[in-house]
């Protein structure tokens, strides 16, 4: 057997998520975030789908995850957010870089030069994030002073659009729009895009002429209230993580289970040995915290999270068999074990969640 776990992904349930965000947005352009190999769900075959719905163009995070979509047949445009290091691959696969200082776009108006043509280019302000991109609107102007650069997109990134409190997103988006007034007072018109998921829902003003989804897309909400603050907007998880009962084992009361004996049983115990661990993307940090859906019922996590297995109370799931499925997250039946929970329980956030324990996961889709 393969370690780990499967993710069973329902591409149909992507392709909803985005007609969600078309609703909200009332048809504008879309940049679907596909970095991270599409938050865990497979970059080539979800951005197929995405492709397909026509959204405006999708947005990698390195060089590397744009060119496999390239050569996967993926043809719309593609922006890379962060990397610049391999300048010509931009112009062999037709990529779209996005611009952070002078001295990188300096190095594209040479290589377009060179190649006597022109390139898009999308140019990014930091607004607040602290992170990357021009930090004033004297500096971000200076790009109108380089040849054969087309500037085609202006942008920016909120760093806290999921909180109640959206004071500093407001701040941030007034900030960018003195940026982008500027830039209409030269007489450029770039396609202005600066929402994330949370800001698409939470912050409507910041919708400007398209937006930039990721984490809602793939069936999560951005809010730490779950689908309380997503004002009438249905997502639906497209992922269903699992794996299987690798052993049954009866315990005495009283038995340590796993590493560093931090649970004890307490009566006569059934416990089933799962083949997945940390290695696999399940966090360390739910040992002892921890549920799978066995045969429709919770199971609790027994124990340390191991490297390549954890341990399961099946004492109360009746007809446990060595072989049965075992779902780390998803739903089956009335229960379901979402990324927000199992991030709280760990303490972290659901981009971790998806990205590790879905994105190491051998993938199943269907269509």
């Amino acid at each position: 057997m393969n370690r780990g776990a499967l993710s069973e992904i329902d591409l149909q349930a992507i392709a909803h998520n985005l007609k969600e965000v078309k609703r909200v947005t009332k048809g504008l352009p879309v940049i679907a975030v596909v970095k991270a190999d599409a938050y865990g769900h497979g970059g080539v075959e979800v951005s197929r789908v995405f492709e397909k719905q026509g959204v405006h163009s999708l947005a990698t995070a390195f060089i590397g995850e744009a060119q496999r979509l390239r050569e996967a047949g993926i043809r719309i445009p593609i922006l890379v957010l962060f990397d610049c290091s391999d300048i010509k691959s931009f112009f062999s696969y037709n990529l779209i870089p996005v611009i952070h200082d002078l001295r990188t776009l300096k190095a594209f108006s040479k290589e377009a030069g060179k190649r006597e043509c022109t390139i898009d280019v999308h140019i990014k302000v930091d607004t607040g994030m602290g992170r990357m991109g021009f930090t004033s609107e004297k500096d971000a102007l200076k790009v109108v002073q380089f040849s054969n650069i087309n500037i085609t997109g202006l942008m920016s990134h909120f760093s806290e659009a999921d909180l109640s409190d959206i004071g500093y997103a407001q701040m941030q988006l007034n900030k960018f729009l003195e940026v982008k007034t500027c830039f209409n007072k030269k007489g450029l018109r770039p396609l202005c895009h600066m929402a994330n998921s949370a800001a698409t829902v939470n912050l409507r003003d910041s919708h400007l002429d398209a937006v930039r989804p990721g984490l809602m897309l793939y069936g999560c909400s951005p809010f730490k209230g779950h689908m309380e603050g997503m004002k009438g907007i249905h997502l639906k998880a497209p992922h269903t993580v699992f794996t299987t009962v690798l052993a049954l084992r009866e315990l005495k009361k009283g038995q340590p289970v796993s590493y560093g004996r931090t649970f004890i049983t307490t009566r006569k115990t059934l416990a089933g040995v799962l083949s997945v661990g940390y290695a696999d993307g399940y966090p360390r940090a739910l040992s002892n915290k921890g549920y799978v859906i066995l045969k429709g019922k919770l199971a609790s996590v027994i124990g340390r999270v191991c490297m390549d297995l954890i341990v399961v109370d099946v004492t109360d799931i009746r007809g446990v068999r060595e072989g049965d499925k075992a779902i780390l997250l998803g739903s089956e039946g009335k229960i379901t074990i979402s990324a927000w929970e199992l991030a709280e329980k760990a303490g972290t956030i659901p981009y971790e969640i998806l990205t590790s324990l879905s994105g190491r996961a051998e993938k199943i889709y269907v269509r």
